[in-house]
């Protein structure tokens, strides 16, 4: 019985505890050399991550030298100095711990996860990535084929691969948004060695990172520790200029076929939309999660349920520091004419452009923001991955406590609005993706 009472208050503390977007704290310095650095201490669980963001993404790349930052991403996995080739991995696995990392157009973004004793070893293997990484030609070469690879499984033989790079290559004309992370191989088969210890020294300097730390720490020790690793790496020296390319309004719709190794057609549509942080960005997200999120969204009822006209139905605008593009996309059924699932699509947001959404539809995509910020807060991290990315693109990391405020001030006039301002012919590109043999 005992047993049984306190299993029920502890799911009723669950339940309170989560109902309440948990606060996170934090503290935040420089060191002299310009890296910062942002500390969490949380002894929730006896784990600790690691974690080193630069700024620099696809956005950074010389057009005739995409793929540079994804490379990267590779490359520095190589050894170092004092890190011999292929041993990076042995050093995470023999401590029990896990790594990874990834690009995007603006960032890229280095972790640990690891036992909170071998703290100092995920120190220590970052410093060895930002000091001196091991980049020569046998590394370059091993990790260009690791690429190659890498793109023709994601690319170039998977169903709809190619949606990012055909659409962004429409939808930007001047912006390096126009070009995906993963970039040309050509581009990387041309590029010398003295070019890619160029952009390591450019970019892989302490001025343009932050080291954000979650998990069993002591704060005080870890200063020392992060002094003592990250303290000695000279500054770059060089001022990184930021992209200031401004991408002229669309205009006119794009519309283009892609004939494509797929079974069924897809429908994939893009509008222009304004960079992560603006008003209008927690509104158009708010206004994704009323068409797709969820079985009960409208798109999935709609066209999934009702007409049975699509497989799949999803919207999403994709997080950028300059403004970037929202996605709508479907997958047809067999025998659906991808005009007639685009017409359904377009009449739901034509729907929003012309009835305010209830207000049942919005308490449900606050609660979805609210749970979503929750399951951020569950994994050190996550937490150390928020922190670093409140820091780099808006300079402060304590919207990590207040950025949900932004969501939930979102007003179904403001979805009402922003369907009307960004989702409309003139400011999208359409592409139509259809079996091969059709072509």
């Amino acid at each position: 019985m005992l047993k049984n009472l306190l299993t029920f208050f502890s799911l009723i503390f669950c339940f309170n505890s989560f109902s309440q977007t948990p606060s996170i704290d934090f503290e935040e310095y420089s060191l002299e050399n310009g890296l910062k650095v942002i500390l969490h201490e949380n002894h929730t669980t006896p784990i600790v991550a690691v974690s080193i963001m630069y700024h620099v993404g696809s956005k950074n790349e010389q057009p005739n030298r995409t793929g540079f930052a994804h490379f990267f991403e590779h490359l520095l996995f190589e050894g170092s100095k004092n890190i011999k080739r292929g041993e990076f991995f042995k050093y995470i696995e023999n401590a029990g711990g896990k790594n990874n990392a990834n690009t995007s157009n603006d960032r890229t973004f280095y972790y640990e996860v690891l036992p909170s004793n071998q703290l100092e070893l995920g120190l220590w293997l970052e410093s060895e990535r930002l000091l001196h990484a091991n980049i020569n030609q046998d590394g370059v070469d091993t990790q260009n084929e690791v690429v190659k690879e890498e793109k023709r499984l994601r690319v170039d033989n998977q169903p709809y691969g190619s949606f990012f790079a055909e659409i962004n290559k429409r939808a930007f004309k001047e912006h390096p948004y126009k070009w995906t992370t993963i970039g040309e191989m050509e581009h990387l088969d041309a590029a010398t060695l003295d070019e890619f210890l160029d952009f390591y020294h450019k970019f892989y300097v302490p001025e343009n990172a932050i080291l954000s730390i979650a998990g069993d720490i002591d704060v005080s020790s870890t200063k020392k520790l992060i002094n003592s690793y990250f303290g000695p790496i000279p500054n770059g020296g060089n001022k990184i200029e930021k992209v200031s390319i401004v991408e002229p309004p669309l205009k006119e719709e794009i519309r283009d076929t892609i004939y494509d190794d797929i079974q069924l057609p897809g429908v994939m549509m893009a509008y222009r939309a304004p960079k992560q942080g603006d008003d209008d960005f927690y509104a158009i997200e708010m206004m994704s999660k009323v068409l797709s999120d969820g079985e009960s969204s409208r798109l999935n009822k709609t066209c999934v349920e009702k007409s049975q006209s699509a497989m799949y139905c999803g919207t999403f605008p994709f997080p950028s520091e300059d403004p970037g593009l929202s996605f709508v996309y479907s997958i047809a059924n067999s025998g659906v004419n991808p005009l007639d699932l685009e017409k359904e699509i377009n009449n739901e947001l034509n729907l929003l452009q012309t009835v305010l959404i209830s207000e049942k539809e919005l308490k449900k995509i606050r609660n979805m923001i609210e749970n979503d910020f929750v399951n951020n807060f569950t994994s050190m991290i996550g937490i150390a991955e928020n922190l670093a990315n409140y820091k780099m693109y808006f300079g402060d990391a304590g919207l990590i406590n207040t950025e949900l405020d932004r969501y939930l001030k979102v007003s179904r006039e403001d979805i009402m609005r922003v369907a009307n301002d960004y989702f409309k012919p003139s400011n999208r590109v359409v592409l139509y993706y259809l079996p091969k043999e059709n072509g």
